[in-house]
């Protein structure tokens, strides 16, 4: 910047000015030529008007006039800055990435993010941002695109990424319902050679369940494509397509589908 701007609410506007809207704690420190406690007691005062957020240690976002009242801009603003920030892989996933993609009939509570680091949930403004933890995020490197955003970039599952994520991290993905509502307007995206790409990156369990709900979603390629791939690992075991809850009532099987080794307590009800 060519001149040192004398407050940090100048250089908050200067950074908007830029089409920018985060910065670390070091460099606005430094580019305001204060202390970092001077800069902690600004950002303090900045945080109590709503102007900035802190989501992260040492990171902050600005928060334009127009999102005063939300508490933050959306997270697709900042958050490939702030995973940068923190050094590790991510992308948007889940029933966010299914949004993106078009699958709309799920209300998406959470901006839904998959890492290599466990991250608390962070509460910015009116959104959430959660973190769903996996190790080997070298190995799903293929089922990563990237989409643009108002202020640039960010990274988020491909169709064929999601759609295997959902059964995979069922927890946080909703219902059997809700997964087979998002999938039923997702089925028509996928691509069933991107599906065997990614196939033995996840647990046969997981293929099982989501070919068993392609067929019942009337997906045909795709379904048979991830069935093609689970000849070689026959014999299979059984799975629930629905797995048992801790504490929950065991319910009367209605179909145990050969096809997929499945066994099937009732059958998904798609949303209107």
């Amino acid at each position: 910047m060519p001149d040192a701007p004398r407050s940090l609410p100048e250089y908050m506007t200067e950074l908007l000015s830029a089409g920018q809207v985060v910065f670390t704690r070091d460099r606005a420190a430094s580019d305001l030529g204060i202390t970092r406690r001077g800069f902690l007691k600004a950002a303090e005062r900045q945080q109590r008007r709503n102007a900035l957020l802190n989501p992260r240690h040492g990171f902050y976002v600005v928060v334009p006039p127009q999102y005063l009242s939300w508490g933050a801009p959306p997270p697709s603003w900042y958050i490939d800055d702030l995973m940068r920030h923190e050094a590790h892989p991510y992308y948007v996933g889940l029933l966010k990435a299914a949004e993106l993609h078009g699958a709309t009939h799920q209300a998406v509570m959470a901006f839904q993010v998959v890492t290599d680091k466990r991250i608390p949930e962070i509460h910015a403004g009116r959104s959430i941002i959660s973190f769903v933890y996996r190790k080997d995020m070298d190995r799903i490197a293929p089922g990563i695109v990237e989409q643009k955003t108002d202020t640039g970039r960010m990274k988020i599952s491909s169709p064929e990424l999601t759609a295997l994520d959902l059964l995979r991290y069922a927890h946080v993905a909703g219902t059997l319902d809700s997964i087979a509502t998002v999938l039923s307007d997702l089925g028509p995206k996928l691509r069933p050679a991107q599906l065997l790409a990614l196939a033995s990156v996840f647990e046969r369990s997981v293929i099982q369940r989501l070919g068993y709900l392609l067929d019942f979603l009337k997906q045909p390629d795709s379904a048979n494509a991830l069935h093609g791939y689970l000849q070689k690992a026959r014999p299979l075991p059984w799975v629930a397509l629905e797995p048992h809850r801790r504490g929950g009532k065991s319910k009367p099987v209605i179909e145990r589908n050969t096809r997929w080794n499945v066994i099937v307590h009732r059958k998904p009800e798609l949303d209107a």
